[in-house]
């Protein structure tokens, strides 16, 4: 199933302070109902009176960590999308928060593979990490540098044999 099946008909609620971008994450998510919110209070006030199958919430600006805090408590599946908390520290706690996906804002372009990516885990009773984390690896390897993972090794490590898990699953499908 592709993306845009996946998507089609989704109600997603995207959150971030910045107008263009809520705007282009509209036109880009174009085939769901997307709610959009510039603030913390605009999200809480919209996650109590509706319902979605995923959000897309900025880090800085809007208080995403509590939003991401906010729809773990609802089983609502959240995408992380940051500019300015691009580091290491900020992907492992986004994970270890619930995060299904930790996506920088350069990479907005995918961003409906990335939804579908965490909607279709989702479906199946699993966390989205093997297809986002796959892709951007070589972009997070590129940004951090070489053995940014080496001081939370065991984090990484478990979270590697989760991936292998997701994919061997992936590769069962065909």
């Amino acid at each position: 199933m592709d993306s845009q099946q996946i998507l089609e008909n989704k109600t997603i609620l995207v959150v971030d302070d910045e107008p263009d971008i809520l705007e282009t994450l509209e036109e880009l998510l174009y085939m769901c109902a997307v709610d959009t919110a510039s603030t913390f209070e605009d999200a809480v006030a919209l996650l109590k009176k509706n319902t979605y199958d995923a959000a897309v919430l900025d880090i800085m600006g809007v208080d995403g960590y509590k939003l991401l805090k906010i729809t773990s408590r609802i089983d609502v599946p959240a995408l992380m999308l940051t500019a300015h908390a691009l580091t290491p520290d900020n992907l492992k706690n986004a994970i270890e928060q619930g995060a299904d996906a930790y996506i920088p804002k350069d990479k907005l372009a995918d961003i409906a593979l990335y939804v579908a990516d965490i909607l279709q885990a989702r479906k199946e009773g699993k966390r989205a990490h093997a297809t986002w984390f796959s892709l951007l690896k070589p972009a997070f390897d590129k940004l951090f540098g070489e053995g940014w993972r080496k001081p939370d090794r065991n984090f990484w490590d478990e979270f590697d044999n989760n991936q292998i898990s997701s994919r061997d699953d992936i590769q069962k499908m065909d």
